[in-house]
């Protein structure tokens, strides 16, 4: 199912009577999700995420703006009537039921020629506890199960309706990182296998970007950029967008351009044809530092971490925002690190600049 937001925008009043403003949560929304793929919402808190989900579920009403699923206008439309699944980041499941009783439930609501008997509804139930691997636990209560297993209880929940729409708000926050990281995959593995419009909200950039199609970057209720992950990563529209995604995070320093060359403090540490005078933010992604004795940015060398296949060098610069600089080296380059002063050369495609004034993204020719 192809859902299609329309400037949407969702304005709550403000708690302080003083102020006359409101409170922009989803600000002029526009994106059309494609049928049958799994879209990332992704962004800080407080960024307008679980809102637009709530709008898309129907829990909230836009106060501009339409929704659309397929060729329909379901705005108006009650979360009942709108065919969608979600899954909540608690679970939300009745304790006093089995894990069976729990997955019908839904079913049991059901009127008039969508009704199922007892046997239809056993039959949908099975199919999707097997699909989520849990078919062994079904006369299970919630509170004998852990919390990956609960998490695939309420999935499983959301999938026996056969939803247009599979809705996931924060589902993997409660778990910890082992069963985060095998949870993950079994939702992309259980999207490719359902083929439903799958829509997952999180704050965590990795979770996005590993199972995500395309993953949506938000801020203050505003669409930053949107793409695959990838290049989303590769090509970040703006400053914020380049600080957000990466792990460990992209170093920034405070820089100017001069005769088309990009300057760190007082070294000249990279061509950038096709950027005129100014100051700007130049950002490098931890892998993009490449030691090197002649290398001209230099830095004050604090540590060298070896962790299996590559190394971080830990190092600080006056002109870097952050105390710590992390470059992300492989370890058999380790070996040449030594003294206190550590220089690099930094790799075009990994380095970024920004505009003082905007922080928008400067392209230079590379």
């Amino acid at each position: 199912m192809k859902v299609v937001l329309e400037h949407l925008t969702k304005r709550y009043p403000n708690r302080d009577k003083k102020k006359k403003t409101e409170i922009i949560a989803v600000n002029d929304f526009n994106f059309e999700i494609p049928d049958g793929k799994l879209i990332g919402l992704l962004g800080p808190s407080g960024c307008g995420k679980s809102t637009t989900l709530n709008l898309i579920s129907g829990l909230e009403k836009p106060t501009e703006g339409k929704i659309w699923f397929g060729e329909d206008d379901v705005t108006g439309l009650p979360p009942e009537n709108r065919g969608v699944g979600l899954v909540f980041q608690n679970y939300a499941l009745y304790p006093h039921l089995t894990v069976y009783e729990n997955i019908i439930f839904p079913l049991q609501n059901l009127k008039g020629p969508d009704k199922l008997t007892k046997e239809q509804m056993r039959e949908r139930a099975e199919k999707v506890a097997k699909m989520v691997q849990i078919e062994t636990l079904m006369e299970r209560k919630p509170s004998e199960m852990s919390g990956g297993q609960q998490q695939r209880v309420a999935i499983a929940r959301a999938l026996v309706k056969t939803p247009n729409v599979l809705l996931l708000d924060e589902p993997l926050s409660n778990l910890d990182a082992r069963l985060r990281l095998q949870t993950r995959e079994e939702i992309k593995r259980i999207q490719q296998e359902t083929g439903v419009t799958t829509i997952f909200v999180t704050h965590d950039q990795e979770e996005a970007m590993s199972i995500s199609d395309m993953i949506v970057v938000m801020k203050e209720g505003m669409v930053q950029q949107i793409g695959k992950p990838q290049e989303v990563y590769d090509l970040p529209v703006n400053l914020f967008v380049a600080k957000f995604l990466g792990t460990p995070p992209i170093n920034v320093f405070e820089a100017s351009v001069k005769k088309e060359t990009l300057y760190i403090g007082g070294e000249a540490v990279l061509q950038v044809p096709g950027i005129k005078d100014q100051e700007v933010y130049a950002a490098v992604r931890p892998e993009g530092f490449v030691p090197d004795e002649n290398g001209a940015l230099s830095c004050h060398l604090i540590a060298v971490e070896t962790m299996g296949r590559d190394t971080s060098v830990v190092c600080s610069h006056e002109k870097c925002e952050a105390p710590q600089i992390r470059a992300i080296i492989s370890s058999e380059n380790a070996v040449r690190i030594s003294g206190g002063t550590v220089r690099f050369s930094l790799k075009p495609h990994k380095t970024f600049i920004f505009s003082k004034e905007t922080e928008e993204r400067l392209d230079f020719l590379k």
